[in-house]
């Protein structure tokens, strides 16, 4: 363990202050000391002086001597990998802060300060998503769970692994008078735990080291998904006694669960034999190794690839990217497998959004599913954001990505002669078909190109000039946001090129996810660039900051298209439902009177920013501009001001 170190004011001091205090307030009159019982909030700490609160206190005396509970849990920390800990600050984890900032140095985790606890929690979403393991969040007890708890959500829905530590004062003689009651909790977890994989509150150090590295492999096994360590103020800041005898815990990963050989078999005997195979893609590639092994079983079959891009699946200019064709392969498919497709569902049924809802499926009668996800292995029930339940004739409760490499092997061992040539023949009607897709796409994204506001695929040819020849990372959900024209248009064959999507889809998630993955590509020198949508960054705007005090360069170009336009979609269709007209649809769905100048925002934040822009004929030189500062190592955002999708 490391030892402390003593700088030239030693931590954890205030004890001779405190002392003076308390003999204060025993010579406090007793008419005083009445009046004080008969204020709102008797025992409420007063207000600091002025002096005291901006200065430094003239006498200090050392509280704390030698380590602390909370330097032992940063060694932990550090044991586990974790780089870096988002958080707003809060009392609570004061321990644990002052720790990691001095005892360990401020590296490996380095502190990131937040302004909101929603987008610390949403950068450590983005960042898992890059970097491929959890990024720590500290929260302050109740309050900071509350306002974190959207985002823990999303994070929860996208399977995404987060690691999450609240601090807590629990046992009543621990908690100041007043503010510290409010901010504590019996338990704490309770408020999220629907939406946690695993939480535990540790009541020693021993128990601490054990809990941790028993939450980061649960966080990192398939299904993966948020943890929650309650860390208690009294267990951080007491100091360690000199003969304790603590260790740290030994982090192993558990092997994620993959199908059985006979599954495989047979999945593997219906897909050779099948006419029109189709695979439907989702959060199947958890790493690059994922992406590698889906292409690799598409070519092997030559078969249609439908992508429902939580992940990035697959590459979007592959020939055997049909998903621009999704309807007409599903249409035809004699057999469908489903690798950790959660609306495996709604992808083969169509639904009508009516005052009666009526749905039915698009597939033709007899057509096999398969499904392969570690979802099965992992159910809750209050959330449902499990999606319809689908009948399936082949389930295997595993990791899509680690099944893969079998069932590839498994299709190549029955292919033959025959089998290859109408697989060939298959692929080549496949290409021209995504050739022909490709083709319309680019016919569409020109119309109106000159129009103002500026058309969302004038925005994305845009950007995608400019950063076409850099190692670049697109940050952001683009579908159906901006009519997926990124996806469309742009060439996604790297596993780090695309994010997916926010699994919750609540709103606030896109820039402080945005700039986690920036965070994390930072250190391989990657163009991190987000199509930012512009009521989605007024959720939490106080990120800019965030990226402009700790230097993250991240591109962010503004989608301003001035509403909450899915929503003015439904209120239009309810007016249109009852005959009433459209016209008033803009009444709690628009942010215009007055519109939101997001480069004086920017500004004000000290983030290097342009616009408004209105003509399109200048939005590609400000983003050349703007690209030019992310290089230097700065974010800097333009602000194009949009038609609605």
């Amino acid at each position: 363990m490391r030892k402390s170190q003593k700088d030239s004011i030693d931590r954890r001091k205030f004890l001779k202050g405190a002392a003076a205090g308390a003999a204060a307030l025993a010579s406090i009159p007793a008419a005083a000391g009445a009046r004080q019982a008969e204020s709102p909030r008797a025992g409420t700490a007063q207000p600091m002086p002025k002096e005291p609160e901006t200065g430094t206190p003239a006498e200090l005396e050392v509280l704390t001597e030698g380590r602390s509970g909370s330097d032992f849990m940063v060694d932990v920390l550090k044991s586990l990998g974790i780089e870096y800990v988002a958080s707003n600050p809060g009392s609570s984890f004061r321990g644990l802060h002052e720790s990691v900032i001095n005892y360990g140095g401020n590296k490996n985790p380095e502190f990131i300060t937040c302004c909101h606890e929603e987008s610390a929690v949403a950068m450590a979403h983005g960042y898992s998503k890059i970097e491929g393991k959890p990024m720590a969040v500290f929260l302050h007890s109740d309050v900071g769970l509350q306002h974190g708890s959207m985002a823990i959500y999303n994070a929860f829905c996208d399977r995404a692994p987060v690691y999450l530590i609240a601090g807590n004062a629990l046992e009543i003689n621990s908690r100041r008078p007043g503010v510290e009651w409010d901010h504590s909790a019996q338990d704490d977890a309770a408020i999220v735990r629907d939406c946690l994989k695993w939480d535990d509150m540790p009541m020693s150090l021993d128990h601490f080291a054990e809990s941790a590295a028993r939450a980061y492999k649960i966080a990192m096994t398939p299904p993966m998904a948020p943890v929650l360590l309650v860390a208690d103020g009294e267990l951080q800041e007491s100091p360690v006694p000199d003969d304790a005898k603590l260790r740290v815990a030994k982090l192993t990963h558990a092997m994620p669960p993959q199908g059985d050989s006979g599954s495989v078999a047979e999945a593997a005997r219906m897909l050779v034999a099948a006419e029109n195979p189709v695979i439907l893609l989702e959060r199947t590639a958890r790493t690059a190794d994922g992406l590698k092994y889906a292409i690799e079983l598409a070519e092997t079959l030559q078969a249609p690839v439908v992508d429902l891009v939580a992940r990035m699946n697959f590459p979007s200019q592959h020939p055997l990217n049909q998903t621009e064709r999704t309807r007409a392969v599903i249409g035809a498919a004699d057999v469908i497998l489903g690798l950790e497709a959660v609306n495996f569902w709604g992808t083969i049924n169509s639904y009508r959004d009516q005052v009666h809802r009526t749905s039915e499926p698009i597939t033709k009668k007899g057509v096999k599913l398969i499904s392969i996800t570690a979802s099965d292995l992992y159910m809750k029930s209050n959330y449902q954001d499990f999606q319809r339940y689908t009948e399936v004739d082949l389930a295997m409760a595993a990791d899509a990505e680690t099944t893969l490499p079998s069932l590839i092997e498994a299709v190549k061992l029955l292919l033959t002669d025959d089998r290859k040539r109408i697989f060939a023949d298959r692929g080549k009607k496949l290409a021209a078909q995504h050739e022909e897709a490709l083709r319309r796409a680019r016919d569409e994204a020109a119309y109106a190109w000159d129009a103002s506001p500026i058309t969302t695929a004038r925005l994305c040819a845009e950007i995608w000039g400019a950063i076409k020849n850099e190692d670049w990372s697109l940050a952001c959900e683009v579908s159906p946001w901006v009519n997926r024209w990124p996806l469309r248009l742009w060439n996604f064959d790297k596993y780090h090129q695309y994010i997916g999507n926010s699994g919750g889809f609540g709103v606030g998630y896109g820039a402080p996810a945005a700039l986690g993955a920036a965070l994390a590509n930072k250190k391989h020198g990657r163009l991190t660039v987000t199509i930012q949508n512009d009521g989605d960054l007024m959720y939490a705007p106080g990120v800019l900051w965030t990226s402009a005090h700790h230097h993250i360069p991240l591109l962010s170009v503004m989608h301003n298209n001035r509403a909450y336009h899915q929503e003015v979609m439904h209120v239009q269709r309810m007016a249109d439902r009852h005959s009433r007209g459209i016209d008033r649809a803009g009444i709690g769905t628009t942010l215009t009177d007055p519109n939101i100048d997001f480069a004086i925002v920017a500004k004000g934040m000290g983030v290097y920013s342009e616009g408004p822009i209105t003509d399109p004929k200048d939005l590609g030189p400000a983003i050349k501009r703007a690209m030019e500062v992310v290089k230097r190592g700065e974010p800097a955002l333009v602000d194009a001001v949009t038609q609605p999708r």
